[in-house]
């Protein structure tokens, strides 16, 4: 009698342990995703910055100190020389 309610608690000790175990393999897989996903929103995050930086600091530029752009084909280079 003893060993058949033993062997029922180990059962059931084992099938709760499964349970915990898919449970802690899926929040294993949510936490990979979402560190991924907290990745991908920094760098596009990074990016967003970076495009809108530019237009509106020339813009402030041209605002405040009336500067303009210079012309690539009005720049030279000098050579130095070695």
């Amino acid at each position: 009698m003893w060993i058949i309610v033993s062997a029922v608690l180990l059962a059931g000790v084992v099938f709760v342990n499964l349970g915990v175990l898919r449970l802690n393999l899926g929040l294993d897989r949510a936490n990979q995703e979402r560190n991924k996903l907290r990745a991908e929103n920094a760098a596009l995050q990074s990016q967003l910055s970076a495009a809108l930086a530019s237009p509106r600091i020339q813009a402030q530029a041209r605002r405040q100190d009336g500067l303009e752009p210079a012309d690539p084909s009005s720049i030279g280079y000098v050579n130095l020389g070695p």
